[in-house]
């Protein structure tokens, strides 16, 4: 095994480890806790789980660097060596209201480029993963869906946007419900980039900077399944872009109008 298989290995590895752990706190009453704001919230599962997945990394690449969203790992992705970037729960607001949509997301990184990923949503049994080649999803191979007709395409404005930015919320919704068929929003990012990757949706857009953790894993997904991701300029997404926009490629274009509506504001 080379050394990106061995990442994208250990990726699946610990994704699903750290899942499981979480998995095993759903729906059984945990506490919860707030961070930054009302609907910013954290549980001891969190904490458990990127534990868990802290440590399957360490077992195979105990120098890496590792970024995460819990307890004092870095919170930026470093531009030169290996790293790992990890999200316990994408989705934490779906898990402590018993909502059974969100991941553990694990993302293997070498000089600030996805080489691996791993999706484990573990209240429906399903893991999304890819290596340097190709994604998939419980070990089968995944492709972005076909649709190059926006009015009969569906895409999900996501990430969060606070109370003093709603205008933008209202802004993305219009841009996108006249243009496309519909719009669907599931509460967690790594989600629905899996489920882009997967053919299910047809495209993802946020004008917000996405943390590291809630974005990466899913981009590569993407990615490895022959969709496309930039910024809101059209350039190549990276993890510190302003605005991300995903979409299987055939409805790009129309994405960055509604993208360059959103931004006129």
């Amino acid at each position: 095994m080379d050394e990106l298989d061995a990442r994208a290995d250990r990726a699946q590895r610990a994704a699903r480890d750290g899942g499981e752990v979480a998995r095993r706190a759903f729906r059984t009453g945990i506490d919860v806790e707030t961070k930054g704001g009302k609907t910013d919230v954290v549980t001891q599962a969190d904490r458990d789980a990127q534990r868990r997945v802290v440590e399957r990394i360490r077992e195979a690449f105990p120098d890496d660097a590792i970024v995460g969203e819990e307890a004092d790992e870095l919170k930026s992705v470093p531009d030169s060596g290996a790293a790992w970037v990890v999200d316990p729960i994408d989705g934490t607001n779906n898990f402590v209201r018993n909502v059974p949509v969100w991941a553990t997301a694990v993302a293997a990184v070498l000089d600030g480029e996805p080489v691996a990923a791993a999706n484990f949503l573990p209240a429906l049994g399903d893991l999304y993963a890819a290596d340097s080649e190709r994604a998939y999803r419980n070990g089968e191979q995944i492709t972005v869906s076909q649709r190059d007709d926006p009015e009969t395409c569906t895409i999900c404005p996501t990430f969060w946007w606070d109370f003093d930015a709603r205008d933008e919320y209202a802004a993305t919704t219009r841009a996108l419900v006249t243009r496309f068929a519909d719009i669907r929003r599931y509460g967690s990012m790594q989600v629905v980039l899996s489920l882009l990757a997967d053919g299910a949706l047809d495209g993802v857009i946020t004008n917000k900077q996405a943390n590291p953790w809630d974005s990466v894993a899913g981009v590569h997904l993407v990615r490895m399944a022959g969709g496309t991701v930039t910024d809101f300029d059209g350039n190549e997404w990276r993890h510190d872009s302003d605005g991300l926009v995903a979409s299987n490629g055939h409805i790009h274009d129309t994405l960055l109008d509604a993208a360059r509506e959103i931004e006129d504001i």
